[in-house]
């Protein structure tokens, strides 16, 4: 047997996902290593909703901005305003949250290095030994053992290719965005407004946004579509958001997966948690609740598959996953397959977004994440709505 550091779990991957099941696993008395490469922010929009904010306690200092109404924009230019009523959407900058959720991991008595995951090997015993590279702090290569491994490590996850079924099969869409100054004098930008673009000029198949992070504004795009420029995507965007001659801080491009992994855990010590596991909402590209979210269950199996040397208590994370999100996505995904195919259908699409019942509706579910049900007469007048529309007796 090799003589080596041994961890009850290591988390491989400091995001959202990999820090929050590291804080709670060692909140647990759980020996963890947060295995984290760093120097690198994923490109994001950085919204986090009030649940968010709730259910994993983050404080009002890490909120860079406060927004509090969304511009739909379509095709031909038509803007319709989403107000929220009486609340707010959270923005934060990934370089700070991702950095404060890690140190939060570390107080909470989890180990923090700095180092790129190679491989899973085996001990003597069957005991996963994870192999990383410390890069430029001159140790070199350096491994440790683990009773249970928690893939964390984003999308085209190492850990998820080499140790879980189907990882290799995942499609994506690709997001890039730019960093910008926030203009400080110019009456048109609105510091309190997520302005969302359905135009297939800026993206075919998803869609362009600009959302304030108070100093700095994130401006991007998404595409599945190979050959499709994003950079020149957000060029267009930036002069149509009058954010074209403002200073550029930082450029970032990352792959986003399209839908959750029909597999989580490969039957015997490792898990997967946040986009290693694919859990990004369709249609909206949220990721930062379901990324902790599932950092969470992830911890949470992880748990119970050590309290009890079950293997089958790893299949837990997907399983509570998606029986408690599993029908919003499919709808989700369902909505971007329709109403995201055609610049003729973005237009009715942003056109059904002015219905004050729509409105409510949706930022009730965004807010709270979960599907309302609460008022089936509201739901009921909202699918003869969609119903005219998909039929053509609506005008646009």
């Amino acid at each position: 047997m090799i003589d080596l550091e041994t961890f009850d779990v290591v988390v491989v991957g400091g995001g959202p996902a990999g820090a929050t099941a590291a804080t709670d696993l060692a909140g647990q008395g759980l020996s963890v290593l947060l295995l984290d490469r760093g120097g690198r922010i994923k490109p994001c929009g950085g919204a986090i909703p009030p649940r968010l904010i709730r259910d994993f306690a983050i404080p009002d200092d890490l909120l860079v901005a406060r927004v509090k109404s969304a511009r739909m924009v379509s095709p031909a230019s038509r803007e319709v305003d989403m107000p929220i009523d009486g609340g707010f959407v959270g923005m934060v900058d990934r370089e700070q949250f991702d950095e404060w959720l890690r140190q939060r991991a570390e107080a909470a008595g989890a180990q923090r290095r700095t180092g790129t995951f190679d491989r899973v090997g085996r001990d003597a015993d069957g005991t996963a030994i994870v192999h990383y590279d410390t890069g430029g702090d001159g140790n070199g290569p350096a491994s440790v053992r683990a009773r249970v491994i928690v893939g964390a490590d984003g999308a085209k996850s190492k850990v998820a290719r080499q140790c879980v079924p189907g990882a290799d099969h995942v499609r994506y869409v690709f997001a890039y965005h730019e960093i910008v100054r926030s203009p400080r004098d110019d009456t048109t930008f609105d510091g309190a407004r997520c302005d969302v673009y359905y135009q297939g000029r800026l993206s075919p198949d998803f869609y362009g946004w600009v959302f304030p992070h108070g100093d700095t504004t994130s401006v991007g795009s998404g595409s599945a579509q190979k050959g499709f420029s994003l950079r020149q995507s957000v060029t267009r965007l930036r002069d149509t958001a009058g954010l074209g001659n403002v200073e550029t801080i930082r450029r970032e491009g990352a792959p986003i997966p399209l839908r959750p992994m029909r597999r989580w855990d490969n039957g015997r010590d490792v898990v997967l948690a946040g986009d290693a596991a694919g859990v990004v909402a369709p249609a909206s590209g949220e990721g930062i609740f379901y990324a902790m979210l599932g950092g969470r269950l992830a911890g949470e199996a992880a748990a119970a598959f050590c309290a009890t040397g079950d293997a089958r208590a790893l299949r837990l994370a997907r399983k509570r996953f998606m029986k408690a999100h599993g029908r919003v996505f499919w709808i989700l995904g369902m909505m971007q397959w329709f109403w995201y195919s055609s610049d003729k259908r973005r237009e009715k699409f942003v056109s059904i977004c002015r219905d004050p019942d729509v409105q409510q509706l949706t930022w009730d579910a965004y807010m709270n994440k979960e599907l309302v049900r609460k008022k089936p007469v509201a739901h009921l007048r909202i699918f003869f709505k969609d119903l005219s529309h998909l039929l053509g007796f609506a005008s646009v």
